[in-house]
């Protein structure tokens, strides 16, 4: 597992910051993206969502970075 070391902006795909901590997924193209369960964050509350990862559910369906879809 890859945890992230300091806060990195924003998740292109569930458009969630990337923190300090989060399980992530790096690419051979560099970006990085949640991995595991993901970290809800509203501004009412925080919650835990018992699913997969943003990359994991993207990689389902497709076969190439979100942000690199030549790559």
């Amino acid at each position: 597992e890859d945890v992230l070391s300091k806060d990195a902006g924003e998740c292109a795909i569930c458009l969630e910051d990337l923190q300090q901590g989060d399980t992530i997924a790096r690419l051979p193209c560099l970006c990085i993206y949640h991995k595991g369960q993901v970290s809800l964050r509203t501004h009412i509350e925080f919650q835990k969502a018992a699913c997969i990862g943003c990359i994991d559910e993207w990689f389902e369906v497709n076969r190439s970075c979100p942000e690199h879809p030549s790559d």
